[in-house]
C-alpha cells in the first residue's frame, strides 16, 4: 500500500473486524492496521517502509506494553505526525480517559459501539470531518451520538 488515509491501531482482533466492518459502509477508505503502538510509531517513521502520512489516526486507548496516551504523546512530539489528527477509538465511556486523552492532543473521542449501524455512523461523522477538511475539524464531540461521545 503506497498510503493509507486511515492508519488503525488497535491490539483487539474482534475490534479491528468491527471497525473495518464499519468503516466498509465509506467507499475508498484506505485503511492500514497496526496492532500496537510501537508498531503504529514504527510504521509513521518509515522503519517498516517507507514513512507514509494518513490523513487520519483511529487510536484504542488500551493496548499493552504501549497505551494510547504514550502513543498521543509520541505523535505530538514528532516533527512530521504532530498534526495528524487522531480520535482516540475506545471501549472506554470514564469521564478520566476522554479528558486525559484530550489532555495528550486526541482530536475526538469516540466510545466504540455495540450497534454497527451506530458505529458505521460515528466513523463516518469522523471521516467526513477529518479526512474531507483536510483535518482542520475542530477538537470536540463529532459523533453527536449519544452512548458514543
Amino acid at each position: 500500500m503506497d498510503h493509507c488515509s486511515i492508519l488503525l491501531v488497535d491490539d483487539n482482533p474482534h475490534d479491528v473486524e468491527l471497525t473495518l466492518l464499519a468503516l466498509d459502509a465509506d467507499e475508498g477508505a484506505e485503511v492500514k492496521v497496526t496492532s500496537s503502538g510501537r508498531e503504529a510509531l514504527d510504521y509513521l517513521q518509515g522503519q517498516s517502509g517507507p514513512a507514509e502520512q494518513p490523513g487520519l489516526i483511529l487510536l484504542d486507548l488500551n493496548m499493552p506494553q504501549m497505551n494510547g496516551l504514550e502513543v498521543l504523546d509520541a505523535l505530538r512530539a514528532g516533527e512530521q505526525t504532530r498534526n495528524i489528527p487522531v480520535v482516540v477509538l475506545t471501549t472506554s465511556s470514564e469521564a478520566r480517559d476522554r479528558q486525559a486523552s484530550y489532555a495528550h492532543g486526541a482530536n475526538d473521542y469516540v466510545v466504540k459501539a455495540l450497534d454497527l449501524d451506530k458505529f458505521r455512523e460515528a466513523l463516518a461523522r469522523v471521516r467526513r470531518r477529518w479526512l474531507s477538511s483536510g483535518g482542520s475539524g475542530a477538537s470536540g464531540d463529532l459523533t453527536g451520538l449519544k452512548g458514543l461521545a
